[in-house]
Formats: C-alpha cells, sequence, structure tokens
C-alpha cells in the first residue's frame, strides 16, 4: 500500500504546483462539457424515444436492423 500512497502524494503535489496546467485542465474541460452535453442537446436527438412506442422499444430497433 506504500506504493499506492506515494502516487496518490506524486499527483496531488503536481496538480497543486502547476500554473500553466490548471488553464489547460481547465481548457480540457470545458471541451468535454461542449461535447458531452451541448452536442449531444441540438444534434442527437433521441430518435428510438421520438419513434418507438414505450415499452416496445427492444422490438423498434430489432425491425430497423433488419
Amino acid at each position: 500500500m506504500k506504493w499506492l500512497h506515494n502516487i496518490w502524494h506524486l499527483y496531488r503535489d503536481g496538480f497543486r504546483n502547476m500554473t500553466l496546467g490548471r488553464t489547460l485542465w481547465a481548457i480540457i474541460l470545458v471541451k468535454l462539457f461542449i461535447i458531452f452535453v451541448v452536442l449531444k442537446l441540438f444534434f442527437f436527438p433521441n430518435y428510438i424515444k421520438e419513434h418507438a412506442r414505450e415499452g416496445h422499444e427492444a422490438d423498434f430497433v430489432a425491425t430497423q436492423l433488419k
């Protein structure tokens, strides 16, 4: 368990001492938010929910795959 403790301290100290890295991590998190939330809401509608009857989603997918 000592190695796990050492790894934790390595990452904790590394992130604590970052200056430019914090800005880069903020940019990465904003990009991920845009990719997974904003694009999903506006460009990928829930097609199955719109076209299948409730409770018969599996049947709808099966007929679409044939």
